[in-house]
């Protein structure tokens, strides 16, 4: 049966007031579950983005480097960056004073991507509008303001934190494949850092820079050549220098050659190879010799080189060092040495001097010969091949080696001596021929004794004047007159007295008699005194052949300059026999 609630209860439920009731409240309470407050997700979340956020910058933080400069114009710290390829790879952090005082020390935080790119062969620059190795750069930097530019290097290289920043920007501003050769030369010139380097008018390199070497006497530029193009420098390439203008008068008129306009602002090099050159191609450091010029350049690399050496009588002055060597009135060869050298065979000092000759400038000459090019200079050492100094220009006082084949030449063979050959010298040539014969032509001159000639006229003019004057001829000249008086007298009286004038003829008859006789005596003196026997007539007779020869060389002179009126400028072509 089911029991009755007690009053003051619903649904059959104990009274609250009851002891049953309260203590069944009393364990509902206790197991009651306590939810967390919402308000803590906020700050918890926030603290792990927080971390995370943290956690993701120091992964990405690279290292602290510190760069030294000059100056820290145009940075600023906290806002000037570190790029590489406009990609930012740090933050400029602080910048500071150097403890001595010398350097500014501008300290940035890089990104980890930048870690493996500090190396001791990165090259730190501070980017600004400027104009340098002939082209503008940093441009951009006007809006933007300055910032570090930085070229790290491909090759393996040690980790570093400390670098020393460029006040330039490299000349190669990034990793350009190529090679970089030496070119040694005696003077730097016009060249300066970004000049450009040609190839066949195409412009295919730069000029890195330039070192002292072997006690400043040569200069080492160091010129890149962009690949491909550095497969054509080949181990008998020639490099010359290319700056400026190159003026120069022919046969056409006057010709102008330059490379470009940066060429001629900044100097520049050029470099040629031979189309069918078998030579390997130069490997990276190759040195070269750079020439003066692209005649210079051409002239150089023939092949094969001989080394001489000729003795010249008597002095040597006007030859230097690079003087040219000639045959057939073309360079084959320059000077390279002129000294004094005591002979003890001859207990004399002598003035040798050293030169070199390529023999690939001839043709074919070893080949038609069947012998080695030395053999064949002995051959023609035989025949007659000497080595003369020649004037090329009356202008100039400097002389030049001419090697030529001096007909009637005495015997002479090829000696060999430390390492040079020997090769016979012959009087001088050129334009010292025509002074030669000129001087020649001089003393024959000289030779005539003008002073006993002017003697004899002398004598002679005063013989004549005594004899004209002398009273001798004085006194035929009166008598004459008288005669010729008296013959007048007596023409006028014979119209009036004939018979008496008739009478006188014996007497003027008479006169007549001794004015004959007076001239004769005065023929006879001067026959006596200029006659076939006379003195005068025999110095006469030695002065007239003196003169006729000394007519025949000036005619001959005349004769050599009408026919090579060349010869005044280029000297005698042929020194043989004319």
């Amino acid at each position: 049966m089911n029991e009755q609630a007690p009053p003051g209860s619903a649904s059959g439920t104990p009274a609250p007031d009851t002891p049953g009731v309260r203590s069944a409240v009393g364990a509902a309470s206790v197991r009651r579950r306590r939810r967390f407050p919402l308000v803590w997700l906020v700050p918890i979340v926030t603290a792990l983005i927080a971390g995370w956020l943290a956690w993701d910058a120091f992964s990405k933080r690279g290292p602290v480097i510190t760069v030294s400069f000059d100056t820290a114009a145009g940075l600023t710290a906290g806002q000037s960056q570190l790029k590489y390829r406009n990609v930012v790879m740090g933050t400029v952090k602080t910048i500071t004073i150097a403890p001595d005082l010398s350097k500014v020390l501008v300290t940035i935080e890089t990104v980890k991507e930048a870690e493996s790119l500090l190396t001791d062969k990165t090259i730190f620059w501070v980017v600004k509008p400027q104009l340098f190795a002939g082209n503008i750069s940093g441009l951009e930097t006007i809006l933007s303001g300055s910032y570090i530019g930085m070229r790290p290097s491909s090759e393996p290289a040690a980790t570093k934190r400390d670098f020393v920043g460029q006040e330039d920007p490299p000349i190669l501003q990034a990793s350009v494949k190529g090679t970089t050769f030496r070119l040694d030369s005696h003077r730097l010139g016009s060249i300066s850092l970004g000049a450009p380097i040609f190839f066949r008018d195409i412009e295919v390199g730069t000029v890195l820079g330039w070192d002292l070497h072997d006690l400043a006497s040569r200069v080492a530029i160091h010129a890149f050549v962009r690949a491909p193009y550095d497969r054509y420098v080949r181990n008998d390439s020639n490099f010359w220098n290319a700056s400026g203008l190159s003026i120069s008068l022919g046969a056409n008129g006057i010709n102008i050659e330059m490379e470009s306009l940066r060429a001629i602002l900044l100097g520049g090099i050029a470099f040629d190879t031979a189309h069918d050159s078998t030579a390997p191609i130069s490997p990276s450091g190759q040195r070269f010799k750079l020439y003066a010029n692209i005649e210079e350049a051409k002239s150089a690399g023939f092949g094969q080189q001989i080394k001489l050496i000729s003795y010249f009588p008597g002095s040597v002055a006007g030859v230097t060092v690079g003087a040219e060597v000639r045959f057939h009135g073309l360079k084959i060869g320059e000077v390279t040495r002129v000294g004094l050298v005591y002979d003890p065979k001859t207990d004399r000092v002598v003035a040798p001097i050293h030169y070199r000759v390529e023999a690939g400038r001839v043709s074919n000459l070893a080949k038609a010969q069947g012998m080695e090019p030395i053999n064949v200079a002995e051959e023609m050492i035989k025949r007659g091949l000497r080595a003369t100094l020649q004037a090329p220009s009356l202008i100039s006082p400097q002389k030049i080696i001419s090697l030529e084949v001096v007909p009637d030449a005495k015997p002479g063979e090829l000696a060999e001596e430390g390492g040079h050959y020997v090769i016979p010298a012959a009087e001088i040539g050129g334009f010292d021929s025509i002074t030669a014969s000129a001087s020649e032509l001089l003393s024959k001159i000289n030779r005539i004794d003008f002073d006993k000639i002017g003697n004899s006229l002398v004598g002679a003019s005063v013989g004549i004047d005594q004899l004209v004057n002398g009273p001798q001829i004085k006194a035929t000249l009166a008598a004459l007159e008288k005669a010729m008086i008296e013959v007048q007298d007596i023409a006028r009286k014979l119209d009036v007295e004939g018979t008496p004038a008739l009478k006188r003829l014996p007497d003027i008859a008479l006169q007549l008699q001794e004015a004959v006789t007076k001239a004769n005596r005065l023929i006879g003196s001067v026959d006596k005194g200029y006659g076939d026997t006379s003195k005068f007539h025999r110095d006469l007779d030695r002065l007239l052949p003196q003169i006729t020869d000394a007519a025949r060389s000036i005619r001959a002179l005349a004769d050599l300059l009408s026919r090579h009126p060349e010869a005044l400028i280029k000297g005698r072509t042929n020194t043989g026999k004319e």
